[in-house]
């Protein structure tokens, strides 16, 4: 509990009383939420809003769209340990709450929404998820150390369209094995942008795979 944002909430509650506090946000999500919001869009920032405001809302209306006016592909509601929402207009237009969230196979978590656009590819996405988690595991456990290791180097082989589909199912293999084996979040975290991205992306993956001339302008990104 002892974060800035949980604690900046128990002034105004004691002041106004909850039922103020109850005015903002959803029935089981009241309140306000900071949505740090990045990735493709025109505005990036913190943005202090009802928890309950929908996607669309943050993205569009405080966000000022996406880049180039290009189409969103997939957003990732919780930062780098997200699982990737496939950007339906019914993902749109769902509420930014912990009730509504797990509707579309993910969760609101820290809601630091990134948001990829359909000129990126989503195994660009886990190649820099993955490197992320691999640096920060501290190594004392042998599924999260070996595991993040041997996926940074999986997923390198793949976007460096070095690699079969085999070394695809690996990877979600080894993000599988991960799963519920760790001793703290790190771990568990690095597996759900993975499993979730072969699951709801596979076509990136195969287009990867298919265009080996890609592989010096990957190795250079």
């Amino acid at each position: 509990m002892n974060n800035v944002e949980t604690l900046t909430n128990v002034p105004p509650i004691i002041g106004r009383g909850a039922a103020w506090y109850r005015t903002m946000g959803s029935e089981k999500s009241p309140g306000p939420k900071i949505f740090s919001l990045s990735g493709c869009v025109n505005r990036p920032g913190n943005y202090e809003l009802p928890l309950g405001t929908t996607f669309r809302e943050l993205i569009y209306n405080h966000g000022g769209g996406i880049v180039g006016g290009h189409s969103i592909k997939a957003i990732m509601a919780a930062g780098a340990s997200s699982s990737l929402i496939v950007a339906t207009e019914e993902a749109l237009d769902t509420p930014m709450d912990y009730e509504s969230v797990p509707r579309l196979g993910a969760q609101l978590g820290s809601a630091s929404i990134i948001v990829i656009d359909d000129t990126v590819s989503i195994d660009w996405v886990i190649r820099k998820t993955l490197h992320f988690f691999s640096h920060e595991s501290c190594g004392k456990c042998t599924p999260c150390r070996e595991g993040t290791y041997w996926m940074r180097r999986i997923i390198d082989r793949i976007y460096a369209a070095n690699a079969t589909w085999e070394d695809v199912e690996l990877l979600y293999d080894v993000a599988s094995q991960i799963k519920g084996k760790c001793l703290c979040a790190l771990g568990e975290f690095s597996t759900e942008a993975v499993l979730s991205a072969i699951e709801r992306f596979e076509q990136d993956f195969r287009n990867r795979l298919a265009r080996p001339e890609m592989v010096e302008v990957a190795l250079e990104q």
